[in-house]
């Protein structure tokens, strides 16, 4: 084989298998992440909703940049209260997976482990093949 052809990884061959276990991959975890129900739930801090404190330093640090643009303080309230807006979404998902049969998640799990199988195999270095006399 020609050193200047590399396959998967920069390595010779497994370029095959690379596609073919990412595929295999790639169709498990779509079908594992139509199974999963993502839903929210209350923003709460000690028993009291909270999601609009949390407004006020985006609020704060908008008006100061309406006034001065170049406001550190402004901007770093605006970045401040952006972050604790998307924390406290992603904080507050409840996330389930729907009931399925057992050859369902066999299936989809073993999609993904042979699939992450034959991407790793396909990245190592191939022996080089026997020659025949």
């Amino acid at each position: 084989m020609d050193p200047s052809q590399t396959g998967a990884g920069g390595t010779p061959g497994g370029v095959g298998a690379f596609f073919g276990g990412l595929a295999m991959l790639i169709a498990g975890s779509y079908l594992l992440l139509t199974r999963v129900t993502v839903t929210s739930a209350p923003w709460l801090f000690y028993g009291h909703n909270t999601f609009g404190l949390s407004l006020f330093p985006l609020m704060i640090g908008i008006g100061i940049l309406f006034f001065n643009g170049r406001s550190f303080v402004g901007w770093f309230l605006t970045a401040a209260g952006a972050l604790i807006i998307v924390v406290g979404i992603v904080a507050n998902l409840n996330i389930y997976f729907q009931p399925s049969s057992l050859f369902d998640t066999i299936m989809i799990l073993g999609l993904m482990a042979g699939g992450l199988g034959l991407v790793a195999r396909s990245l190592r270095a191939a022996p080089p093949p026997a020659k025949s006399p």
